[in-house]
């Protein structure tokens, strides 16, 4: 098999990983690595949706919260998050960029 996707416990989203380099595999695998990526990549958008709620809580929580370790802790954690959404936003705009080659 010419890719493999697996559960990235980071981001929540399956990543494709590839055995070959692009550009070595032949049209009929390009596109059907593309197919499966495109199943993977439109539970993106929901992803970033989910992530983007625990910010807001986390946030809320932050406002109240007057213990100054605990503030640290939080806006780290929003931080995490935050950087978690830019990757996930990497990876949808991956699939843009991707074009099957033509012989």
């Amino acid at each position: 098999m010419d890719v493999e996707f697996t559960f990235n416990t980071r981001l929540g989203i399956n990543l494709p990983d590839l055995n070959k380099r692009w550009e070595d595999l032949d049209i009929t695998a390009q596109g059907d690595i593309l197919a499966k990526w495109e199943q993977y990549r439109g539970n993106i958008p929901d992803r970033i949706k989910e992530i983007e709620m625990q910010i807001n809580d986390l946030q809320d929580q932050l406002y109240r919260e007057s213990n100054f370790t605990r503030s640290c802790e939080l806006n780290s954690d929003i931080a995490e998050l935050a950087s978690i959404i830019n990757d996930l936003w990497i990876w949808y705009r991956t699939g843009e960029e991707v074009q099957v080659s033509h012989f």
